[in-house]
């Protein structure tokens, strides 16, 4: 029994180093993921907060356009009118018109760069998404190899880190 023994510890001492390496990989993997996620759920906000300012804009436009037609009335109705007053009245109504109208390409102007900024910011969260998935997965492969010792799901987990990371970083390829 003594030569069995000393065999079973040789042979669990020959796999601590190994331990020791897929545990260390799997802490980075895990601070890795913490950091992705966080960016991807910050990321989801700013696209969210975006999407909304540029409603926001959008329902300003729609004021704006409301108020120019209004405008466009008045005017209408009082060139029907004869007379001096009429006529300034009239001009005055003109001017808001095209103060409304200036205002309203403005508007939508600002709104259309809130909707793209949303629209990269849901691209960019989605990749961090997918990165998130890379990272768990690479957590459960390097499980697997302290599990069952076996290098190549190590390697796959590793494999499935670099492929995280490399999703994620692709974020500051979009603009």
């Amino acid at each position: 029994m003594g030569a069995e023994h000393e065999l079973e510890e040789a042979i669990e001492k020959a796999h601590e180093p190994f331990d020791r390496v897929v545990g260390a990989t799997m802490a980075i993997v895990a601070a890795i993921l913490a950091l992705v996620s966080v960016l991807g759920h910050r990321t989801t906000t700013e696209e969210l907060l975006a999407q909304q300012k540029a409603s926001d804009q959008w329902a300003y436009y729609q004021g704006k356009s409301t108020r120019r037609y209004q405008s466009e009335s008045a005017a209408d109705v009082l060139r029907a009118i004869p007379g001096p007053a009429a006529a300034a009245a009239t001009k005055k109504y003109d001017a808001n018109v095209d103060r409304y109208r200036g205002d309203a390409e403005e508007i939508s102007s600002q709104a259309r760069e809130l909707e793209h900024e949303s629209a990269v910011k849901g691209q960019h969260a989605l990749r961090f998404h997918f990165a998130e998935v890379f990272l768990e997965v690479a957590i459960v492969f390097c499980s697997l190899a302290l599990l069952t010792r076996r290098r190549w799901f190590w390697s796959a987990g590793v494999v499935l880190t670099l492929a995280g990371v490399g999703g994620a970083l692709t974020v500051f390829l979009i603009r």
